[in-house]
């Protein structure tokens, strides 16, 4: 798996019909791949964000989306931002991500994370727990995932979960790659070092030196090459040759990044990839045609 751009989708309406909703993110997808995007990824959340809208907002589930959008592109890979691990059984994620990947010949990502978004897990009936619960439920569901996406039956009785020789097929691929996005600098960092491909930080481009340390460290104390352990930033982009950086709100002053394609670029190169960060994800607060074609353009370099 390489990851040096890639494209998540945070908004499935950006007011369209509910008509022309999928049709505009299969839109953004396939722009994406056409601009050589390596990766197009969806939220896996039921409900819009507080910081993105209100939370009736139309959110689709990620994983039917990511069916969906496997039969309408043809090269990039596929997956969520993360997935929820508190919202699916890791046997039903493997089932999912497995499926995916064959749907898609061979493109699918198995991204996941311990989830955070309180209220939906309060109203749609989710146990979410203390932070430390849910830390040590994404650690079982590793150790169950892990052999699974390998083709290997999966036996395991932890507190959280309980498998007895539990498989998935069919399997595209010998091996799904597996993607851990988060912020922790002890937590998910020690997960990503012992099972990811692929860790996307979380975090403020102020403190990306500090974390890629955090992170090598982690690699050292289980033995790992941190150059075997690819890494991206999540950004928000505003492409907009007219937009100014005041627009940018106070809270988000450190992970977005406003102007032109050609300045967007400038900015990422000098704030993340700089910084010894592998690659970037962005995210578009404004889809319209085009914005995409551009950023690619201008980004792929």
């Amino acid at each position: 798996m390489t990851i040096r751009l890639g494209l998540q989708i945070p908004n499935f309406s950006y007011g369209t019909s509910v008509e022309q909703l999928f049709p505009t993110v299969i839109a953004q997808a396939r722009e994406a791949e056409s601009a050589g995007f390596d990766a197009v990824f969806v939220m896996d959340h039921f409900y819009q964000l507080p910081m993105l809208g209100s939370h009736d907002q139309p959110m689709l589930e990620a994983y039917t989306a990511l069916g969906a959008l496997a039969t309408a592109t043809e090269r990039v890979q596929l997956g969520a931002l993360v997935t929820g691990n508190t919202y699916r059984n890791p046997t039903l994620l493997a089932k999912i991500v497995t499926t995916l990947d064959v749907v898609s010949a061979g493109r699918a990502i198995l991204s996941v994370g311990t989830g955070w978004f309180e209220l939906e897990h309060r109203q749609l009936g989710f146990e979410f727990g203390s932070f430390t619960d849910r830390f040590n439920r994404l650690e079982e569901a590793l150790k169950i995932l892990d052999p699974m996406i390998k083709g290997q039956p999966s036996t395991f009785s932890g507190n959280w979960y309980t498998t007895e020789s539990a498989i998935a097929n069919p399997r595209f691929r010998d091996r799904i790659p597996i993607l851990i996005g988060g912020s922790g600098e002890k937590k998910t960092f020690s997960i990503a070092a012992r099972y990811a491909d692929h860790l996307n930080i979380i975090g403020g481009f102020d403190e990306l030196p500090r974390k890629l340390d955090a992170l090598a460290k982690r690699c050292d104390e289980v033995g790992r090459d941190p150059g075997t352990l690819e890494t991206s930033m999540l950004v928000t982009a505003l492409i907009d040759d007219n937009a100014s950086p005041d627009v940018i709100p106070p809270q988000m002053r450190q992970n977005m990044v406003v102007g032109s394609a050609e300045s967007v670029a400038d900015q990422i190169k000098t704030k993340v990839l700089d910084a010894g960060v592998d690659g970037v994800i962005i995210n578009v607060p404004v889809y319209t045609p085009g914005v995409l074609e551009a950023a690619g353009k201008a980004l792929r370099p």
